[in-house]
Order: structure tokens, then sequence, then C-alpha cells
């Protein structure tokens, strides 16, 4: 039975000397002071590297400031320091199966190496993120969500255990199901420095596939929830539980140009609504799609000036307005050879009812099948070029930013959105993107998750005023989203990002914030963990 009590313990593992010394040395905090955002600024008075909870116990007691960091592939800033001692979980890489159906791994664990045990096995970890090199503690501490959430939700729903060291040093070991908030007192903890009343947040969080906003907030809500995605402001995780699955299931990938945005969108919504039906009645000759991924029109010209399109011997036709590529999941077993005969039988009377039958039926439907090419299970190097087609559009705008800041002003930075709402909503949401960035006469491109309903709508500055504007835009389109029902910040937190927090203000507003605040200042009253992210540090 679950209860609202929650007991913590004294660190286990023996003292280490080198886990609890803080290394100053100048090359080693040189290559802890930037993350994947390139958030200006960063500093540190030193770097731990810990190897046991006592350790890290050690270092959160004896340190003023601490920020704990993973892979740093943080797009908020989230995993730059702002002075104090940067922990590192790189040593924390202990990985223990737990079952048929878990394993508990080490905050530092890499999720590549998560990947390959299984596989040894034949088992999976199903949302992992875009960026698989992240640590197991990231994608906690990020509530992480990768382009296959449409089908199998984020980080969050596939975390059920976590161990937490606190700011005082204690430890909590949390069971999902375990501990529920009680609707009258809330969390209640109990530790040798006294015992604490945790009171969950009373704001409505958006109901939308993916939210990192801050603390998770819901009725009768399972303390485990309350460390996922709070971006290392109320605990350091050293060990995670994640749930696996068995093996998995063949692949096909398709590049699918569409030649308007509104036949696009109507083309996803088909492939959703059959997906969610086959999930529903388990029929195993239904349409399983698990991620669906969308480049506009101004990332295909980019692709084209930089070759992208020759390189990977992908064609897309001149008109097309748009690429989705779609993520298509295919019984176990299913050959190469077996998947052509059934696309070249698709449109013929009599053809076999299969999954992929019935994802050529519907590209025909939308008159999208006769440009569409496939990547069949198991054609390994064609998967990889369709892949590295799509993330050659983040990386393009990139490069044209960071181009900017060389040749024009070194203010210029990547100024971009990560925005969800209900899919219902989705084509409003570009309609919404658009006018905003025309109205203030900004370049623009857009790509991103569209079976989420999350795209990133990012500028492609041409002065430093481009960028002023943009951050105007994204304060604009996050009040519209928050109308929609959506969220402001969908997948990559809110970290040290002035305009995220910015955001985060404006979903929850001064009470949410306060409730926050509040909860931090129960489980860090010295505000030593991860300063100035979630909140301005003046505020922490």
């Amino acid at each position: 039975m679950a209860t609202h009590v929650v007991r913590a313990r004294a660190p286990r593992g023996e003292p280490r000397t080198d886990g609890a010394r803080i290394d100053q040395a100048p090359d080693v905090i040189a290559a802890h002071i930037e993350d994947a955002a390139h958030f200006a600024g960063g500093h540190a008075d030193g770097v731990a590297r810990p190897r046991t909870e006592h350790d890290v116990a050690h270092v959160l007691t004896h340190a003023a400031r601490v920020l704990p960091v993973g892979a740093q592939s943080s797009l908020t800033g989230g995993a730059t320091p702002d002075g104090g001692v940067v922990l590192s979980t790189t040593r924390l890489l202990s990985i223990q199966e737990s079952g048929q159906q878990h394993f508990r791994v080490g905050s530092g664990v890499p999720l590549t190496a998560l990947q390959e045990l299984l596989h040894s096995s034949g088992r999976w970890y199903a949302p992992s993120p875009t960026y698989t090199g992240a640590f197991a503690g990231g994608v906690v501490a990020t509530n992480a969500a990768g382009a296959a959430t449409f089908k199998y939700g984020t980080t969050r729903q596939w975390t059920d255990g976590l161990t937490v060291v606190l700011a005082c040093g204690h430890v909590i070991d949390i069971v999902r199901g375990e501990v529920r908030a009680d609707g009258v007192h809330g969390f209640s903890l109990h530790c040798a420095c006294g015992e604490r009343t945790i009171r969950p947040g009373t704001y409505t969080m958006p109901d939308v596939p993916k939210c990192s906003a801050g603390y998770f907030a819901a009725p009768e809500m399972d303390l485990i929830d309350l460390f996922v995605g709070a971006e290392g402001t109320l605990g350091v995780v050293t060990e995670v539980v994640f749930r696996v699955l068995p093996e998995p299931p063949s692949v096909a990938w398709g590049i699918v140009p569409v030649r308007s945005e509104s036949a696009a969108i109507a083309l996803v919504d088909a492939l959703r609504r059959a997906s969610q039906e086959t999930w529903r009645t388990r029929d195993p000759r239904g349409l399983d799609v698990a991620a669906i991924e969308h480049v506009d029109r101004r990332c295909l010209e980019f692709l084209r000036e930089d070759g992208i399109d020759r390189k990977n011997d992908i064609t897309i036709p001149p008109d097309a307005d748009l690429v989705l590529l779609v993520q298509l999941e295919l019984p176990r077993g299913t050959s190469p050879d077996a998947a052509f005969l059934q696309v070249s039988a698709a449109l013929t009377e009599g053809a076999p009812d299969t999954p992929l039958v019935r994802f050529c039926q519907l590209l025909a439907k939308y008159e999208a099948l006769d440009d569409t090419e496939m990547a069949w299970p198991g054609d390994r190097r064609r998967v990889e070029q369709f892949l590295a087609f799509r993330e050659s559009a983040p990386a393009g705008v990139n490069r044209r930013v960071g181009d900017a800041k060389r040749d024009i002003d070194p203010r210029i930075e990547k100024t971009a959105a990560d925005m969800i709402v209900p899919f219902a909503h989705f084509g409003a949401m570009l309609a919404i993107y658009r006018e905003g960035y025309r109205a203030r006469g900004l370049d623009y491109a857009i790509w991103g998750h569209i079976s989420d309903g999350n795209v990133h709508p990012n500028v492609i500055p041409h002065s430093y005023e481009d960028i002023v504007a943009g951050r105007e835009a994204i304060l604009a389109f996050g009040r519209e989203v928050a109308r929609l029902g959506g969220s402001p910040l969908a997948e990559h937190g809110v970290g040290r990002s002035s305009v995220k927090q910015t955001l985060l203000h404006q979903l929850y507003g001064d009470q949410g914030l306060a409730e926050m605040r509040a909860i931090k200042a129960v489980l860090d009253p010295k505000a030593i963990l991860a300063p100035g992210v979630l909140f301005a540090s003046e505020l922490t």
C-alpha cells in the first residue's frame, strides 16, 4: 500500500579520496564549463567526480554551490556552471539487472552503453532520446524525450526507481507506486536532519505528450515524478531503475516528400489515428508508426545548398513543401525481400493485408507514395543516410548561426523555440510561428517531431537585431501555445536560459513559481544545488 512518507538513510559506499576530491586543475575545469548550448560565461571553482553515494554526500555537505552534470548535452545552459563545484557523474557506472523488465543503472551510464548491453540479451530501452550519448541521470533530470515519444512516451513513463542524494547528504530510495502525495499533507520526508513536508504544486500542467516545464504536479502524484524533470535542483540522482522491453521490432524508414503543408498535416493525422487504433486493438495487421519527423522548405533549401541530398543519395522533388521521415514498425523478422514485394503489390487488387501495405495505401491516398523512398529493416547503411539527412537540418541551421556570429556580430546566438500543442492545434501553431516571424521580418526554418505536435522554429539571423526580435517572437509564441492548451517548454527543459525562464513564468504565473521555489526551499534550503537553473539565481 502506498504511503506519503519517505524515509532517508545514510549514504552507502566507503569514502574514496579521489571520489570526494575537488579537482581545481585549470584544464579539468575548462573541460566542464560549457554544455551543448554554448551558454556564455560558464565558470567553476573545481570539479568533483564521485564514485559512491558517500562521495556525493561529502561534496554536497562541503561545497556552497554544486551543479550536477552528466554528458553536458543540455541545450538550455542547464549544464553550464555558474561558479561553485561541478559534480560530474562520469564515474557512477554501475549496471545491474533487476528482473527481466528492469535494469538499475548508475546515473553516469550513457544510454548507448545500456542499449548495447540490452541488445546482447534481446532487449531494449524504448524512449531513447535523439542524442543517445546522454547519461541516465541526465535524461531523468530533463524528462528527456526522443523522436518516438508518439508511441513510447518520455523518460518519466519508463523510470520506476530512483536513488537520490539530498542536499543535506542523506539518501532516499524511491520505488514507483510506493510513495504518493496525501491530499492534505503532501509528502512527509523523515530524515536525520528532521521531518520535512513537501507540498506538490497546485498549478495545472498542460495535457500534452511532452512537458519539461519545472516541477511535475498532479493530485496524489508519485514522489518519483517530482525528481524526474527537476533538472538537478532538488537532489543528485545516483541510480535509476529503467523499465525495458523484449526484442525490438523490425523497423522500416520512409522519406516522404509532400507538396503542401495542409496535405502533410492531414497525412500525419491519418497515420497517427491508424497507429493509435492498432495499439488499442492489438491488430497484428495494423499500421504501427512510432515517430514522424518534419523538415520544412527552408531546411530543404539548406540541405540542397550543403549537398546533403546528393551525399546521401536522396531525391527530393523541387516542388516539395516539406519532407516527413516516418519510422514504421513491422512484424519481427520482416525481410527486405518480403517488404519490397508487399510494396509492389500494395495498390493491386488482392494485395495482402499487412502493416506495410496499409502504409502504402495511406500514402497513395494523400498523393505521397510515388516520391517516397524507403529504407528496409536490416539496411543499416540506408537507414544511416536517412537519419543523417534529417540531422543535417538542425546542423545546417546551427552552422549558419555560427557563421553569422563570426562574420556579423559576436552577440548572435541560437534563437529557437521548443513548444508543443495537442495535435488538433498543430496547424494553428505553425500559422502562429509563420505570422510571428514574418511580421518581424525574420528568416526562419522549422523542423521537429510532428507526430507529437512538437517542432522547433529557428531564427536564421542576419543581424543582432534579428536575435532580439526572435526572442520577442518566442515569448509571444509561448502565450499563444499556452492558450491552445500546449506547453512552451516541451523536451529540453528550462536551464539557465532567460527566455525559457520567462516562458516558465508565463505558463504558471507568480503563484506557480512561488510553489516551485517553496518545494526547492524544503529540499535544498541553502540553495546549494544547480544555482541559476529553472529560476534566476537571486530567486532560488
